[in-house]
């Protein structure tokens, strides 16, 4: 991992939704590619239905995955997500929701990551995957 592979940490998006990333795991346990992300939802995340809005749950995923999958990018690399699917689980209305994303494959130009979305129970409200691939800049 690069230094400059820490700026998806810091993404503006993160700081304008809330976003928590927690710092990167590879630095005590030598792994690559994993990311933990999370927010505390509230009233003012709800939808009409009186629950954390879905888009919200596939943002903190894409943001997770996104993470953990510049983690592995050397200088000069960026990257772009090429698709994303989410199937929402259970419902949320408050607490905190946890994304944990790891990268399961990594090639030279695709790589494919996962993450599992809890909430403050531990119960798995959603999973994602995304593919991503490399952009050398």
């Amino acid at each position: 991992m690069s230094e400059s592979s820490n700026r998806f940490s810091d993404a503006p998006i993160s700081r304008l939704v809330g976003f928590d990333v927690l710092p990167a795991e590879s630095e005590t346990s030598g792994d690559v590619g994993i990311a933990t992300v999370q927010i505390m939802c509230g009233p003012h995340h709800h939808n009409p239905m009186q629950r954390v809005h879905g888009g919200l749950i596939a943002a903190l995923a894409d943001a997770a995955m996104g993470i953990a999958f510049g983690r592995t990018l050397v200088d000069r690399q960026d990257f772009s997500t090429i698709e994303m699917k989410i199937n929402f689980i259970r419902p949320v209305k408050e607490g905190m929701v946890v994304a944990k994303a790891r990268v399961v494959e990594r090639g030279l130009r695709i790589g494919f990551v996962d993450c599992v979305l809890t909430n403050q129970r531990g119960k798995t409200i959603a999973t994602a995957t995304s593919t991503c691939t490399v952009i050398d800049s």
